[in-house]
């Protein structure tokens, strides 16, 4: 576990603020939670590639603690827990490929388009068994398990595509910055 500096907790902080702003913004809205926003992952994901996994996860539990406690909506405690704090603090995954030397070579796009799919990977799961779970009356007749994952992608997909190409081309100029 890496040592909480001043800097990593300050730019913590920045990262889940502009989380948040950015998860205001958004394209579209599916009826019963989820949205596609204007890239509001990104943020959490960038932390996670620049000081680690352990970190990262930490600071997506607090974005997911802040969403919940700004708007979040749940039925039960267990289902708060496992689409907010888990959820979002699975976005740390990210930072599974921050000691590799090769996200500073052509092969990081590779690295960058890996580490988004496991951090929204790890996402989509927390949502798909909340979905399956606690709101599986919603698919009617439909399986649970394929109503759910429909539901999940259609807006974990576009947030996957969005976040993956922003990332891809601020990464290079970003990873410059002094930790």
């Amino acid at each position: 576990m890496k040592k909480w500096s001043t800097k990593m907790i300050v730019e913590a902080g920045i990262m889940v603020a502009l989380a948040y702003l950015l998860s205001r913004i958004k394209i579209y809205e599916a009826p019963q939670g989820g949205s596609v926003t204007a890239g509001s992952m990104i943020p959490i994901l960038l932390f996670a590639m620049r000081w680690g996994m352990g970190p990262g996860i930490i600071t997506g539990a607090v974005f997911g603690v802040l969403k919940l406690m700004l708007g979040g909506w749940f039925f039960s405690p267990a289902q708060a827990l496992l689409e907010y704090p888990i959820a979002f603090g699975l976005l740390g995954l990210a930072g599974v490929f921050s000691n590799s030397n090769d996200m500073d070579t052509p092969r990081n796009y590779l690295n960058i388009v890996l580490s988004v799919l496991l951090a929204i990977g790890g996402r989509f799961v927390c949502h798909l068994l909340a979905g399956v779970i606690f709101f599986g009356e919603y698919a009617g007749t439909q399986n649970p398990w394929i109503y759910s994952l429909i539901y999940q992608s259609s807006y974990l997909i576009p947030e996957f595509i969005i976040s993956s190409v922003i990332l891809s081309l601020i990464w290079k100029p970003l990873s410059r910055i002094e930790k």
